[in-house]
This record gives structure tokens, C-alpha cells and sequence, in this order.
């Protein structure tokens, strides 16, 4: 069975196609012709550009875009490294079907949907705007054995994969990032840890918001986690890392990004876990990279870092630390706006303005 799976997901990253660095170059031009200094738009200028070379175009339709959240549980949290108890996970994936938590009035304002999956809670869900595709009933505490097996890793991924190729089918051509899960920043620190060579020290952050106590406990838990797993080497499988120290909702979102970049689509990576969803999609499959857009700057402290080792600059810094997709959610408006700007604006030579 694992050997199927991974097949699969071999077949998918077959599809990613290698950025289109003609249309780029075209859409930069179009960008210096427009009534403005060079480059005076920054990172919208940017955007655009990165838009037509993963889709081919210059200005695609994009009005069509939805964020993915991935729900799962985390047996870590037996470690106490939450504010939370775990029963607040089934009870926001209630919330966001219900249209109740922050994601869904960010993800209105921006004409997105919000598709909920249950990949990975411990509790029974049932609603008609629930996709229940439920890998595990969460997993097992990383401290002591392996979160996930191999086969329950690479489910997890083609979830997220199949779930995209659902919803371009369906005419979305945007995607963003979002998830819920008590504890799984402690999973992230913990990818983060091994992936990049950071100290726990750095890779671990507040979370729900826990004090100097907690904070030590939850850097002694990741230590404790990778020493179990035998996870010391920045070059290790990224698949074995995501099953021995990850969860389901992060694999899930991994499998959101690599099929975003197989259906040639942009997909807007959230904070600290959407971005150790994208660590982890990027090692598996480097071709990815282009499509991914990072959002904003996270709150987490070892955020900056995961990014920077990516390559990725965020687009925001608000000091958020929610996730659920908020500030992924946000970034649609600033692609919105780089589309706009390069369509509607004037260009030198139309407006009858000197050039430079």
C-alpha cells in the first residue's frame, strides 16, 4: 500500500511544470511600461510576475480561490505543551463550518471559500459542509514512538493532493493554506528542528500562548521527540520526518501545496505550520518551490528562519500567531491587487506620459 501511494505522489510531482520564465520576463516588462518608476510596486511588481510564470498567462482569472483547512489531533499534547486542552479542536472545526472563526470573515471579505477537512481529529464529526477524510483519529504522542506510520504520512499528503485536484476541477485556480490541531506547533518546531538545523531552542514558540515554564517544557519535549525517533540529520527523508515528529493536518497541507503546483496553481502558504507543511513539500519535491507564496510573518518566533531557509519573504509582518488560514486568507488581496494594477493601469506610452 505505501508503495502505491508513493507512486502516486511521484505521478503528481511528474506534473509540476518548471516555472515559466518567458512569461515572467513578459509580465516584468508589461510592469516597467506602466505609469510608475521601475520596480515602485515592490513585491506586487513581484507577485505578478510569479503569477504568469507558473500559470503561462499574463493576467489569469484567479477570482476563483478557496482556502484548504486541515484539521488534526496531536498525542503530544499529553506533554502538556498547550494552553488548550485538545477538545478545542473538534469544536473549532464546528466553528468554521458554522462560519463562526476568524478565517471564514477574512475569507468572505476576500471571496474565497472555506473547504474544512477532518484529517485527523479524535472525535466524531458529522456536518454536510464537512469533507471527512480522516487518516488517523489523532496521532500517536511523538515523544515516545513515531506520530504516524509511513503509509498514514503518505495518505495524509494525497489527501491534500486529491482534494485539490477536486476543487481545480471545480474551477478554483487559487488555494490557500489553513489548519487547526492543538499541539501541532510543537510538531512544527519539531519539523523545523530537523529539517533546517535550528536548535529547538529556536524553533520553539508560545503557541497558544504558554508561559516561560511551559515554553521549556515543550523545547525538552521536541529534544525528547527527535531522540526517539533517531531524527539527527537535516538530510533526512522529509517523509520520515513528517511521519515520526508531524501530524495529519501538516502532512495534509504538504499535499495541498505539491498538487497546487501540479494543476499549475499559485498556493498562499499561512504561518508557522502551513510554512512547515511547505518545508516539507519543498523537500519532497524542490520543483514546488516556485508556486508557493508566503503571507505573512508569524508571531512564532522560529518563523523567519523556516521561511528564510525556503527562500520566501512574507508579504505582511501583523504579528499574528491564529492560524486557521487568516493570514493567508489576507494575502489574496494583495494578489488581487498586483492582477488588478498590472490590467487597469496606463501604460507610458497610452497615457501620453514621459518616460524616464
Amino acid at each position: 500500500m505505501a508503495n502505491d501511494l508513493y507512486i502516486q505522489l511521484l505521478e503528481t510531482i511528474k506534473r509540476i511544470k518548471p516555472f515559466n520564465e518567458e512569461a515572467a520576463a513578459q509580465a516584468a516588462r508589461h510592469s516597467d511600461s506602466l505609469t510608475k518608476p521601475p520596480g515602485s510596486l515592490g513585491k506586487l511588481e513581484a507577485i505578478a510576475s510569479q503569477i504568469a510564470g507558473v500559470s503561462g498567462q499574463l493576467w489569469p482569472d484567479l477570482s476563483r480561490k478557496a482556502v484548504i483547512v486541515m484539521a488534526g489531533d496531536h498525542g503530544v499534547c499529553e506533554e502538556g505543551v498547550s494552553a488548550f486542552p485538545q477538545a478545542v479542536t473538534p469544536q473549532m472545526v464546528l466553528n468554521f463550518l458554522n462560519g463562526g472563526a476568524a478565517v471564514n470573515v477574512l475569507a468572505k471579505q476576500a471571496g474565497a471559500e472555506v473547504i474544512c477537512v477532518d484529517i485527523g481529529v479524535n472525535a466524531d464529526l458529522e456536518h454536510d459542509r464537512l469533507l471527512s477524510r480522516k487518516i488517523v483519529r489523532g496521532t500517536a504522542n511523538m515523544a515516545k514512538q513515531a506520530a504516524m506510520t509511513r503509509e498514514e504520512a503518505l495518505q495524509a499528503i494525497m489527501v491534500g493532493v486529491d482534494i485539490v485536484n477536486e476543487q481545480v476541477t471545480q474551477g478554483i485556480r487559487l488555494f490557500a493554506t489553513g489548519e487547526m490541531g492543538i499541539g501541532n506547533t510543537t510538531a512544527s518546531a519539531a519539523l523545523t528542528t530537523v529539517l533546517t538545523g535550528l536548535s529547538p531552542e529556536e524553533s520553539v514558540g508560545r503557541g497558544t500562548g504558554i508561559d516561560d515554564a511551559s515554553w521549556l517544557n515543550k523545547v525538552e519535549v521536541v529534544k525528547r521527540a527527535i531522540a526517539v525517533n533517531g531524527l539527527d540529520s537535516a538530510d533526512a527523508d522529509p517523509i520520515d520526518v513528517l511521519a515520526k515528529v508531524g501530524g495529519a493536518e501538516i502532512a495534509g497541507l504538504a499535499g495541498v501545496i505539491l498538487g497546487a503546483a501540479a494543476n499549475g496553481c499559485l498556493v498562499v502558504i499561512d504561518g508557522y505550520i502551513s510554512s512547515a507543511s511547505a518545508l516539507v513539500a519543498s523537500r519532497i519535491a524542490k520543483q514546488a518551490m516556485p508556486y508557493m507564496v508566503a503571507s505573512h510573518l508569524s508571531h512564532e518566533q522560529g518563523h523567519l528562519k523556516l521561511l528564510e531557509s525556503m527562500g520566501l519573504l512574507p508579504m505582511m509582518q501583523l504579528e499574528m500567531r491564529l492560524g486557521e488560514g487568516t493570514g493567508a486568507v489576507l494575502g489574496f488581496h494583495f494578489i488581487d491587487a498586483a492582477l488588478l494594477l498590472m490590467q487597469e493601469m496606463a501604460t507610458f506610452e497610452s497615457a501620453g506620459v514621459s518616460k524616464g
